[in-house]
């Protein structure tokens, strides 16, 4: 542990060190609030919840592109810079690398995450919503981002520069974004696990109602879990070559 330690310290540190860090997160700050502005309180008079329901709704798609440029750099940078030989050289496993790097992003995500905590609370001013709704959707909210941060980390192992890994990190979730209209034109059983498959559509939408179900946990964990486990395989290959 104290390995991933280590590693965690140093890329956290990195997105306060450069301007990538406080970029993104101005941009998405920005951009949440103007959507939570626009759909959310602008149009009309509307539920308390559903203003909530929207503001997690347009939030998960700023989550899933922060997770993309959160990502990009972690393995990428390493090796255009030529600093990965560093790390496979070292008695250091490779496990060790990516978990160390993939929490230091997801830790740096979570910051993120709650510096946006203000505008469901605005809605105290003239509404009122569930405290569990409001957890539930920021629960959702980190799996959501989890699973993009693990899927960006294959997509920078992978990759030889972080524009290509983005644009693959990029390509891989909006395959498994599109998977629930695969689900419309396919019969069963294709249907139900190209439903399952997707990453928004069924898994997230009980979050956006503040609904915490074990089966969609699993399903972000699982990815999670995948896509780290394969990064880890690509790490260990490139080693022994």
């Amino acid at each position: 542990m104290k390995v991933v330690w280590l590693v965690l310290c140093r890329e956290l540190g990195a997105y306060f060190r450069s301007y990538m860090g406080y970029i993104i997160l101005a941009v998405v700050l920005l951009v949440d609030g103007l959507l939570f502005n626009v759909y959310a309180l602008g149009s009309g008079p509307k539920y308390s919840a559903e203003v909530l329901r929207q503001f997690f709704y347009f939030s998960s798609g700023t989550t899933m592109i922060a997770s993309i440029f959160l990502t990009m750099r972690l393995l990428a940078e390493e090796r255009q810079m030529g600093t990965m030989i560093l790390y496979t050289t070292s008695p250091v496993r490779d496990s060790q690398v990516v978990l160390g790097k993939f929490l230091s992003s997801f830790l740096f995500l979570c910051l993120l995450t709650l510096l946006t905590l203000y505008m469901p609370l605005l809605i105290f001013v003239h509404g009122k919503v569930s405290v569990g709704h409001i957890f539930g959707g920021y629960v959702g909210l980190l799996c959501l981002g989890s699973a993009a941060l693990a899927i960006g980390m294959f997509g920078s192992s992978v990759a030889q520069s972080q524009i290509v890994a983005a644009v693959l990190s990029a390509a891989i979730l909006v395959a498994m974004l599109l998977c629930w209209l695969l689900a419309t034109v396919t019969e069963p059983p294709l249907s139900g696990i190209f439903s399952y498959l997707a990453l928004h559509n069924k898994h997230f939408f009980p979050f956006m109602k503040g609904t915490i179900n074990t089966r969609d946990l699993i399903y972000y964990l699982s990815v999670t879990w995948f896509f780290l486990m394969v990064s880890t395989r690509v790490i260990e290959a490139r080693r022994w070559r």
